[in-house]
């Protein structure tokens, strides 16, 4: 696999592009991260209010257990203490909802926070960046070949790649000087393939 160009210009702008794109997902890796650090922080008040709602029914369930124990009156005075007790459950599920609530946007939004500029860039700069790699490495194969067969090949290639502006540059019809084999329009236009990728003849 060849990763770079010949060209040392073309090179440098494939090693910059490279190095941008790494910048650009680490900034929005850290970015997620960061997000997810601030969301969590939100998890203290569910804490709170958990904490204060066990501890309230705690003391309101010991407080009905010592009522029951006075003569007659047991159950009566006890009942006040249990239905505190069951407010110190609501305000211990409520504390416990919210956690849950704010463990899930920690989950979900850091994931899109990174997601979508991560899914962008495997959009546009992964496609164009295999495609080349690709087209380099099957240059690279035609070593295999003749030269003259390897200029044919290029030549081909050049002529469903390259600019029709930049192919009429070089024969008015350079697909017929193809067909019949013209070895200077040939060679021309595979040295125009070539040219296009930033590579040198293999």
């Amino acid at each position: 696999m060849k990763p770079y160009a010949d060209d040392p210009v073309r090179a440098l702008l494939q090693i910059t592009a490279d190095l941008l794109a790494l910048v650009w997902v680490y900034l929005w890796v850290r970015a997620a991260l960061s997000l997810r650090e601030i969301i969590l922080t939100l998890n203290r008040p569910g804490e709170l209010m958990t904490g204060t709602g066990e501890g309230f029914t705690e003391h309101m369930d010991s407080a009905a257990e010592q009522a029951r124990k006075v003569p007659l009156a047991g159950e009566t005075l006890a009942v006040p203490f249990a239905r505190m007790s069951e407010t110190g459950e609501s305000l211990t599920a409520a504390g416990d909802s919210l956690q849950e609530s704010v463990a899930s946007l920690a989950l979900t939004l850091p994931l899109l926070t990174a997601a979508i500029p991560l899914l962008l860039l495997v959009a546009t700069w992964l496609p164009a960046r295999a495609r080349w790699v690709r087209q380099a490495a099957s240059v690279r194969r035609l070593r295999t070949l003749t030269p003259e067969a390897r200029s044919r090949l290029l030549a081909l290639r050049a002529l469903t790649s390259v600019s029709p502006a930049r192919l009429a540059g070089v024969h008015e019809d350079p697909a017929g000087a193809w067909h019949s084999d013209d070895r200077r329009v040939v060679d021309a236009l595979a040295s125009l393939e070539l040219r296009r990728l930033g590579l040198r003849a293999p």
